[in-house]
């Protein structure tokens, strides 16, 4: 109101849109000292190892494995996450991403070992080999639909129809849809998990308030700190006997010593494609695969618009994210002639890593793929890391999916709050996106299968993985009402801003592009991004 009271006129400003996240320390093209960077990639590998550990532990007893077969499958999985980090920050996305193991195949992995065809071996170690052979196989053919997608151009034609409106629920969904491998992991051993999880908050959030002059180095380490003070507690716990009466699930999850993967693991060995054996192939265990790898290019996609984020960079053109894509089907065929039993996709812990230590340096990320080298092959040093109890890594993910959380939610700056449109479509895609996977994985845990159920079993599979992701249900319900609704409406750009990213779907029309995305050694000029 005029002459009231001489306010500053400026006063109840909203805050500005940014393009490119403030704050950010290093972001994708710079890069900390050597010291302080190799510290920042031996933690990124610390962080991965935790999905690692996961995941093996789900498929391989199931597929007739021991602890020697698990330490193994660790090392197969380790060594190629390195190679794949490589490849994708060298001449994938460019972002600084870890590619490492993905939950989304844990479904049609175990359908594979439950198959009748493998119960016929009675050896355990037989029926193994066999059913490593039959995911390789499904690994290698479903390779090809990211591969083809990727390289051709496919994807990049369909990021195009993103905009913020619509990579809201897709990226937050990315980081929220994983809550499950949070607090429950967690409190399968309150006594480390809580203190790791408060100690970890406290060193990289609190104590920056309570020591002005304290360098950045500790709280950027604070994974280190907090896992290395948590872990020699429970090494206390455990040698004082405070499990001795427990019951063993508890033992389980608490102890140090109960991994049984440093006596398991050799001193030296370095993974090799075939390793298992020749790979089997039948086309049934082939279609339930191939849906993970249609969901893990989406998840990751939600993935690769984080980083950018945390790297401070511009967002990904779409020939970018298509050549990303195209580079983690490569991936997964690594991961099919390696024999890792699992496929790939962008690491959601990593990228949240970058949100707590506000370092989006690509190089940090290629040192952590080059630790992931090193310990894949000193199998007795990588076998010790590897045996971090559980609920510290749960603890730690509480706070890392969250950062990717809140990555996604940062894109409501660009759009319109006000706008009816807006609130329906966020709404119904974060709804759909949580009831429809709850759903159908409660009924998987109740009823042992899916509700969908057919006499093909790679359908009900294929079903289930689609279905069962949170990031998935979440952007097909976005992308298609952002696309449909309100087309005729003038408004309707501007309100799911997508004003904002235009100068970005071409490669060429935004400067910037160049400096984040662009392929070393001028293999741009063979190899051009539209």
């Amino acid at each position: 109101m005029a002459g009231g009271g001489g306010a500053k006129s400026d006063e109840f400003k909203p805050h500005p849109v940014k393009e490119q996240l403030p704050g950010v320390d290093y972001c994708v093209t710079s890069h900390p000292d050597w010291p302080e960077a190799i510290l920042l990639g031996f933690q990124h590998y610390i962080v991965m190892i935790g999905t690692t550990v996961i995941i093996s532990g789900l498929v391989v007893p199931v597929m007739g494995g021991g602890k020697e077969e698990k330490a193994k499958v660790i090392q197969t999985i380790v060594f190629v996450a390195g190679v794949k980090t490589m490849l994708q920050t060298l001449f994938g996305t460019r972002l600084p991403v870890v590619i490492g193991g993905s939950y989304t195949f844990v479904i049609p992995t175990l359908s594979i070992a439950l198959a009748n065809r493998y119960s016929v071996y009675i050896d355990p170690h037989e029926r193994f080999l066999h059913t490593m052979r039959g995911v390789q196989g499904a690994l290698i053919i479903s390779s090809l639909f990211q591969i083809i997608v990727g390289f051709s151009g496919l994807w990049r034609n369909v990021v195009r129809f993103l905009s913020p409106l619509s990579a809201v629920p897709l990226v937050t969904l990315s980081g929220l849809g994983l809550f499950k491998w949070g607090v429950p992991e967690m409190a399968k051993c309150i006594e480390i998990g809580l203190p790791q999880l408060i100690l970890l908050i406290f060193l990289s959030q609190y104590l920056r308030d309570i020591y002005k002059s304290k360098p950045a180095v500790v709280e950027r380490s604070a994974v280190l700190f907090s896992v290395a003070i948590v872990w020699l507690y429970a090494e206390f716990l455990t040698m004082s006997g405070a499990y001795n009466k427990r019951s063993p699930n508890t033992q389980t999850s608490c102890r140090t010593d109960r991994s049984g993967l440093i006596s398991a693991s050799p001193w030296m060995r370095v993974p090799y494609p075939f390793q298992w054996g020749r790979p089997t192939f039948k086309s049934g265990e082939v279609f339930g695969m191939m849906s993970a790898s249609v969901v893990a290019l989406v998840e990751s996609t939600g993935t690769f618009i984080a980083v950018s984020r945390y790297g401070s960079a511009t967002h990904p053109p779409a020939s970018v994210l298509s050549r990303g894509a195209g580079w983690q089907g490569m991936g997964i065929l690594l991961d099919g002639l390696f024999g890792t039993a699992n496929g790939s996709t962008a690491s959601v812990e990593n990228a949240g890593f970058l949100g707590l230590t506000r370092v989006g340096s690509r190089r940090v990320v290629q040192i952590s793929a080059v630790f992931m080298l090193f310990f894949s092959v000193s199998g007795k040093f990588g076998g010790l890391l590897a045996s971090i109890p559980l609920p510290i890594f749960a603890a730690m993910y509480c706070v890392f999916f969250a950062y990717v959380s809140s990555a996604g939610l940062g894109y409501l700056q660009f759009c319109n709050l006000n706008s009816f449109r807006t609130k329906f479509i966020l709404g119904f895609s974060f709804f759909m996106g949580i009831s429809v996977p709850h759903y159908f994985n409660e009924y998987l845990i109740v009823s042992g299968h899916g509700p969908v159920q057919t006499h093909s079993t790679w359908f009900n599979d294929m079903m289930q993985v689609i279905f069962g992701s949170h990031a998935m249900v979440a952007f097909m319900v976005a992308i298609f009402l952002d696309c449909t609704l309100g087309l005729g409406d003038a408004s309707t750009r501007l309100d799911r801003g997508f004003h904002w990213w235009e100068k970005f779907i071409c490669f060429s029309t935004d400067t910037r592009s160049e400096e984040f995305y662009s392929l070393p050694y001028n293999l741009n000029k063979l190899f051009p991004s539209f």
